[in-house]
């Protein structure tokens, strides 16, 4: 053998060697259809840099010869179809391990069916909708967050509280079934105060991917009085012009927005007029001392400098972190039907949120938690319900 021929080969077993492959085992890919395009796009960027920022946290620590994860990520435009479309093409052409992520109650709704057809995990979806949230539990949906249901029923619960009378509420919701699924939540918490009526509650409604919210105000300014409180189950962008709009209708009245509006997208959309908006959370503040809360910070800063420190980031760095937790349990070859098995095997664990989450074959969601918040001076500050007492609102 010639010393060219013993370069050549010492070059290619270092080349084989120094491989991705070779020095860190196989890659899993794991798929996300969301809107990075559009009217919702900050809230699909937003999820995929935090999901991206745990999954470049994990490999950069994966022992040697753990996999590796990658995320294949397809634009939807938050459009139910063009997700639809994106959920078969990740599972049937990209054969991805599961799908995470999935932006929106209309997109839900039909990628969730799809996933479970071809029995394919669809996991921490960015909505609380009670449609992916069957009881008794479908194996292959399993969530994060807390849902809409307990989003909407902790403002009624917060505002009943503060003093604000049933009858001085009011709602926006969008024309679909995210507008539909968070107003039933406030049904079911008003009747379970006792408000037989609560349906008869003054509303206003607008389409889906449209700003044309004026028709909304003026169902609102129809009602017999005007309303201290409305609770918004919107997208960001239809909620800060009907907030500013608002605001010069109704001067006192608070306006309370679900965690999937978008805070920080929310606040940018409104500037000055977002002062005292309300929204309630489904993860803490990203300024948080909690120690999951400080590893998303650090993971972020480094692998996804670009993007901001804020609560979509988190949520979708949280919501990795939690897919990570059953991929450690499947074992070092997972398949699809693995993961779900390691996720359903957690039980009680803690990831650093201050409580433990909770994942098991009875429940399928990990957390129930909601926490309130309100902007101040453009940024999304920590609040307790009493506040609202307290300053005389």
């Amino acid at each position: 053998m010639t010393l060219a021929r013993h370069v050549v080969i010492a070059c290619l077993c270092w080349l084989i060697l120094a491989s991705p492959a070779a020095a860190g085992g196989k890659t899993i890919s794991v798929g996300m259809t969301a809107a990075f395009s559009g009217p919702a796009k900050a809230l699909g960027l937003g999820m995929k840099a935090g999901i991206n920022a745990a999954f470049a946290e994990w490999n950069a620590r994966a022992s040697e010869g753990a996999a590796r994860l990658s995320l294949i990520a397809r634009d939807d435009s938050y459009d139910p179809e063009a997700a639809g479309d994106n959920t078969r093409r990740l599972i049937e052409e990209n054969h991805v391990l599961a799908l995470i992520g999935n932006v929106g109650t209309p997109t839900a709704r039909v990628a969730a069916p799809i996933a479970a057809a071809a029995k394919v995990l669809f996991f921490g979806a960015m909505t609380g909708a009670s449609l992916i949230r069957p009881q008794p539990p479908s194996r292959y949906l399993i969530h994060l967050r807390a849902s809409y249901q307990e989003e909407t029923a902790a403002m009624v619960e917060g505002l009943l509280s503060a003093g604000v009378k049933v009858d001085e509420i009011a709602f926006l919701t969008q024309d679909d079934a995210y507008g539909e699924d968070g107003f039933q939540g406030a049904m079911a918490a008003l009747k379970a105060k006792g408000y037989a009526d609560a349906d008869r509650l003054p509303r206003g409604r607008y389409a889906r991917n449209s700003l044309d919210v004026e028709p909304a105000l003026i169902q609102l300014l129809q009602s017999r009085r005007s309303p201290r409180a409305v609770i918004m189950v919107a997208a960001y962008r239809p909620a800060a012009k009907f907030i500013t709009l608002g605001r010069q209708l109704f001067p006192d009245a608070l306006f309370l927005n679900l965690s999937f509006v978008g805070s920080d997208a929310l606040a940018r959309a409104l500037g000055p007029a977002g002062r005292d908006v309300i929204i309630t959370q489904v993860a803490p503040t990203p300024d948080s001392d909690l120690p999951a809360v400080r590893a998303y910070r650090r993971a972020l800063a480094r692998h996804e400098p670009q993007a901001s420190f804020d609560l979509l980031s988190l949520e979708g760095y949280l919501t990795a972190r939690v897919l990570i937790e059953g991929i450690k349990r499947a074992g070092p070859n997972p398949d699809r039907e693995a993961v779900i098995d390691g996720l359903l095997s957690l039980g009680a664990f803690d990831i650093g949120l201050g409580m433990p989450l909770r994942l098991s074959a009875a429940d399928h969601q990990a957390s129930h938690r909601v926490w309130p918040t309100r902007l101040v001076n453009g940024q999304v500050t920590a609040m307790n319900w009493s506040d609202l007492a307290k300053t005389g609102e």
